[in-house]
């Protein structure tokens, strides 16, 4: 019984995400982001690139408020709306 699958062989070893762990929001701080969030989703049948500029506040939010590591949003795929952002700028 050589073809048998024998799972004792192989060994699992855990790793953290990549990201790393990020504390939780104890206090509330990005909760009304969080809402607006949750309201786009179930207001769009849970399409959730309809509501990526409600995610986008919501990341900002928790990365101001030192709750994840602050990453660029270009990397975090929010690089097209960056761009709509300062395309505004200029007409002010």
């Amino acid at each position: 019984m050589s073809t048998a699958m024998n799972f004792s062989s192989k060994s699992f070893t855990p790793r953290p995400p990549d990201k790393g762990a990020f504390p939780l929001d104890h206090f509330g701080e990005c909760s009304a982001f969080k809402e607006r969030f949750m309201e786009c989703l179930r207001h769009s049948g849970y399409e959730s690139a309809a509501c990526r500029q409600s995610a986008k506040a919501y990341l900002e939010c928790r990365m101001d408020r030192q709750l994840m590591a602050n990453e660029p949003l270009e990397k975090l795929g929010y690089k097209d709306l960056i761009n709509e952002k300062s395309e505004e700028k200029p007409e002010k």
